[in-house]
Formats: C-alpha cells, sequence, structure tokens
C-alpha cells in the first residue's frame, strides 16, 4: 500500500481512524485493511498516540513553512543587525543561529519568521561565520602545534572532565554598508556558535562579559585565539579570581597550521586587545 499520492490531511485523517480501530481492540493487519495505510503506519500511529496522545497521531505539514526560505529581507537584515551589536537578554554566550530566528519570529511578527538555515546563511554572507579549529586533525599532526595540543591542552581538559569550548575575536572582511566589523565568538557544544559584533575592537570589559556568559553557559575550559589577553591587567585579574574557568591562549602557529577553516571558507584576522 501507497500514501504517497494523499494529502497530509487525508493522511493524518486515516492515522486517527486507524488509533480508534485500535482502541475498539482490532488487530494491525485489520486496521491497515480497513484504513489503506501500510502496518508499519498503523504501528507508527497507535506508538505516537501512546506517547502523545491524539495531538501526536496526524503527521506534520511537509516544505518549509511560509516565511521560511534562505533569503531574508531587509528588515530582517536590519533587525539582525541591530541585535549583533547588542549581548542577548538572557546569559547567552552571544547569539546563535538559532536564537536570532527565534527573535525574527517572536518580536518581529509571523511575517518575518526565517529558519536557523537563513540566518546562518546570511551571517556567512556577512563573513561572521567562523569555522571552529580542527581539533581532531590538529592532535594528528606531527608538527609543534600538535605536540602542543597533546601536552598542553589535552591534559588541562581531562582533568576538568569538561568540554572544550573555542572562542576569539577577529575582524571580518567588509561587506556592504560594513567596511569594518570586529566579532567575539565562541562554538560551544555540537559547534553551535555564539557571535557578537562591535563597530570597534573589543575591549577588557567585552572579554569579560563574554567570558561570564560562557561560564553561565557551563564552560569550564576554552581554547581562544586571536588576541593577546595578556596584554590586559583586567582580564589577568578577573582569571584569577575564576580558577575555576581555564582558559588555553593558542599561539600562532596553531592556526596557520590548522587548514579546515580555510577549506570551510571561514577567515581569522586576528589583531591583538586594545590596551585600556
Amino acid at each position: 500500500m501507497t500514501t504517497k499520492h494523499l494529502s497530509p490531511e487525508i493522511i493524518s485523517e486515516r492515522r486517527l481512524q486507524a488509533v480508534r480501530l485500535r482502541l475498539d481492540g482490532m488487530t494491525v493487519a485489520e486496521t491497515a485493511r480497513r484504513t489503506g495505510l501500510s502496518p508499519p503506519t498503523v504501528s507508527a500511529a497507535w506508538k505516537a498516540f501512546r506517547e502523545g496522545g491524539w495531538e501526536a497521531v496526524p503527521v506534520r505539514p511537509r516544505g518549509r513553512p511560509t516565511g521560511q526560505g534562505a533569503t531574508l529581507g531587509d528588515t530582517q537584515r536590519r533587525h539582525l543587525e541591530r541585535w549583533l551589536a547588542e549581548w542577548p537578554s538572557d546569559d547567552q554566550p552571544g547569539w546563535s543561529a538559532r536564537t536570532l530566528a527565534q527573535a525574527l519570529g517572536g518580536n518581529t511578527g509571523a511575517s518575518s519568521a526565517a529558519s536557523p538555515r537563513a540566518v546562518e546563511h546570511w551571517l556567512a554572507q556577512q563573513d561572521l561565520k567562523p569555522a571552529p579549529l580542527d581539533l581532531a586533525g590538529l592532535e594528528r599532526r606531527r608538527s609543534p602545534a600538535g605536540r602542543w595540543y597533546r601536552q598542553q591542552v589535552l591534559p588541562a581538559v581531562d582533568n576538568r572532565d569538561s568540554h572544550l569550548w573555542q572562542a576569539g575575536a577577529r575582524v571580518c572582511a567588509a561587506t556592504p554598508g560594513h567596511p569594518r566589523r570586529y566579532q567575539l565568538f565562541a562554538h560551544g557544544k555540537r559547534d553551535t556558535l555564539y557571535t557578537r559584533c562591535f563597530t570597534a575592537p573589543p575591549r577588557a570589559d567585552d572579554y569579560l562579559q563574554l567570558f561570564t556568559r560562557l561560564k553561565a553557559e557551563g564552560c569550564r575550559a576554552m581554547l581562544f585565539r586571536g588576541a593577546d589577553l595578556t596584554a590586559s591587567p583586567e582580564i589577568q585579574t578577573w582569571l584569577r579570581e575564576h580558577p575555576d574557568l581555564l582558559l588555553i591562549i593558542a599561539p600562532p602557529d596553531v592556526l596557520t597550521a590548522t587548514s579546515a577553516a580555510k577549506r570551510r571558507g571561514a577567515s581569522s584576522h586576528s589583531r591583538p586587545m586594545e590596551r585600556q
């Protein structure tokens, strides 16, 4: 039996009918014959009912919801640029594609809804989507950078029994309307990207804001690249007062030794942090 030619509405009605027949004591095989559904579909509808009630039985609509295409409108882009210039109102260490998409849908109305994928596409166009370092590849390298990672980073992280976050500072490539833009970013679990943008080099308070939010997110170990944080007494004092956060500065040769970021189209233009 095939239901490929049927609309989601008809399939949902038949799934509901199948559940009613099963509740009446009919077997899976007989229910399938009566509804025109396959036995696996009947079983799936029955399982959905037992786990989620009647609301879980209908199939989800096919395709992408209206307004969630890959292209963002001018109004949506203006909203994104404004939000990225501010910290999120919660404790998130920056804006992710998902939270930006949720903000578009919740704060600007359904007509401005967008998918996280559409937001990620826009971030990449704006050179705001740096790739994480290929740490697995770095661990295998027979080079000074590989030895540094195996001997200095891995033991320290293992002692903390913690996920290693990646974070950094960079200068973004010029795009229309943005001749120069600075970015603080972090890659968390599952390489989720969090970002915050600036029109001038980030100051010590901006870095400390990022570190405080990362701690709130559960970060206990961080590999940082793109800025000389030892140049700031404020940051060094904060790190001494928060020994539960392990900050590891990636030396410049690590950036040149890992080619994964370049292959994925992300350029990290580093600049030392501005002294306060």
